[in-house]
């Protein structure tokens, strides 16, 4: 018989896409967090929670590289965020997609020409690359039949649908929602969490999702990071935990 060799070939264990350890994060000279740590995957639904000014908005900013990192040691998608230079900023945006609350879509032109935009900012060339990927993105959050129209012609639901496109043009490993139903009523807030439900299933980015809200996250389980006294703890839902009294709600 014929000798069969057979070859495992070991898959390459999973790292962290985002990984904060005993981070110290601060706008300017203030203060806001204290040994931060946390470890994220690609994959991974993370909620960050906490009162207003509680920091969870610097979270999202200091990833983006909008705070630099003074002390202790940050890596997002590749980058370390305490040796991050200013000119690295851009190359690191690109790994992620950001949706804010306020929408933050450029007034002055059409839905299709606010996503265009973005991906000639980026560094994309090709034309016809570009319409392609402009209309999957708009047909993915059901937006494609309204491209022509301007934002302030759309509910504020649709302009979050349209920003959602706009954060997966450049397929980001990582996708950061801050507060992004939070000028939404209750209805329109679970159809847009709905689709970030189904963008996770689809797609498998990291999403850390910030909010208030907590029927948001009870509805649709994750991972919860409380904010709360100058820091950031990882929250085990299995226990017997008031939410409501930890923030106040």
């Amino acid at each position: 018989m014929p000798l069969i060799t057979v070859i495992f070939i070991m898959s390459e264990e999973r790292k962290p896409i985002i990984e904060l350890t005993e981070a110290h994060i601060a706008k300017d000279e203030n203060l806001i967090l204290t040994d931060v740590n946390l470890s994220i995957e690609r994959g991974d639904f993370v909620y960050v929670i906490g009162r207003v000014g509680s920091g969870k908005t610097s979270i999202v900013k200091t990833i983006i590289g909008e705070f630099p990192l003074k002390k202790g040691s940050g890596m997002v998608a590749g980058f370390a965020l305490e040796k991050l230079k200013r000119k690295e900023i851009p190359y690191l945006r690109r790994k992620i997609g950001v949706v804010f609350q306020d929408f933050q879509l450029l007034s002055d032109r059409s839905i299709y020409e606010n996503l265009l935009f973005v991906l000639l900012a980026t560094g994309w060339k090709n034309r016809k690359e570009i319409d392609g990927v402009i209309k999957e993105r708009l047909e993915s959050v059901d937006m494609l039949r309204k491209s022509h129209k301007m934002p302030h012609q759309l509910s504020g639901g649709e302009q979050q649908r349209v920003a959602i496109a706009r954060a997966l043009l450049n397929n980001p490993e990582i996708i950061l929602a801050d507060e992004p139903t939070g000028n939404l009523d209750s209805e329109t807030a679970s159809e847009i969490m709905e689709l970030f439900t189904n963008i996770h299933r689809l797609y498998e980015p990291a999403i850390v999702f910030v909010t208030h809200n907590r029927s948001l996250y009870k509805r649709y389980p994750g991972r919860v990071l409380l904010c709360k006294n100058m820091t950031c703890q990882e929250l085990v839902m299995s226990q017997e935990i008031d939410i409501s009294q930890i923030l106040d709600m």
